[in-house]
């Protein structure tokens, strides 16, 4: 019967034959790459759609960071008169938020992945992991024009006479953007399976990941917790996000804790994850409309 059926396929000749994933290890990378022309086009309208009826546009890309830059100098290094490291403040708190408003961007909406697009993924087949995919790669794009706004502040500075300490480590930046990209899908994937179960996980997720941000040196530097709060350290180191924040901090500012160890860890850390968030991707794609 198997051979009639395959002969009767090879007689009309399909341009395209849809079949089940067999593996829950299963990537097709060949099928991704045949539907690029779909991954530009959700990072077009990610880019160009996302503040389109707004009046400032894109200058929200900006304005975001800027102000939250200006409360922290407020709040942290004004009242509550945390240090930082002997950095300005704009540097200090815009070279934490640069790396997490990234994570945080990607993990949020890739966790959102199945409830945003249950309609689309109930009419139309390709390669669902194309959305989460162009959520990362369109969040880039908004990290790139923030991260203009820190080389603007930067020269800012060195035109006024200060002198950060830029060093090769600065280097690293693509390995830290992987880390971050990784770390935001992979929690994201695994969020975005669980919640087509698990509704509750969704109000969860927003405040957790407010939480998460005060158990990482954003606001603060890692020497304030190694002088003051000790007891504390093992969960700010055991925090992924910890290692790249701070290798960042340290090679565009000269300022920070570096470690190949944590920084190693960090990316195992994000390997194991994405690892987990496909697994549970693929499993639950399979049948997430029969219970969403």
């Amino acid at each position: 019967m198997e051979t009639k059926d395959n002969q009767m396929m090879e007689e009309e000749k399909w341009s395209l034959v849809i079949v089940p994933k067999t593996g829950l290890f299963k990537l097709d990378l060949r099928e991704l790459w045949r539907y690029r022309d779909l991954l530009v086009m959700y990072i077009h309208r990610d880019i160009v759609t996302f503040y389109k009826q707004t009046i400032l546009g894109p200058l929200w890309f900006l304005i975001q960071p800027l102000f939250t830059t200006l409360m922290f100098m407020f709040v942290f290094g004004g009242i509550a008169g945390i240090s930082t490291d002997g950095l300005p403040q704009p540097l200090f708190y815009m070279a934490g938020l640069l790396c997490w408003n990234y994570f945080a961007e990607c993990l949020n909406r890739c966790s959102d992945t199945f409830n945003a697009n249950q309609n689309v993924f109930g009419k139309v087949y390709f390669p669902r992991l194309i959305v989460p995919l162009s959520i990362v790669v369109s969040s880039i794009v908004k990290m790139g024009i923030q991260f203009g706004l820190f080389l603007f502040i930067y020269l800012y500075y060195i035109v006024g006479g200060y002198s950060p300490v830029l060093n090769a480590y600065a280097f690293l930046l693509p390995l830290l953007i992987l880390i971050l990209a990784g770390l935001g899908l992979g929690f994201g994937l695994l969020i975005s399976s669980l919640t087509t179960k698990y509704r509750d996980l969704r109000f969860l997720v927003t405040f957790g990941v407010q939480l998460w941000m005060y158990a990482t040196p954003v606001i603060y530097p890692l020497s304030v917790m190694q002088q003051d709060h000790r007891q504390y350290m093992w969960l700010i180191l055991a925090n992924p996000l910890t290692a790249v924040i701070e290798t960042f901090k340290f090679g565009f500012l000269g300022e920070g804790t570096f470690s190949w160890w944590y920084l190693g860890y960090s990316f195992c850390f994000m390997a194991v994850v994405m690892l987990l968030g496909m697994i549970t991707f693929n499993k639950v794609q399979r049948s997430f409309m029969d219970v969403i």
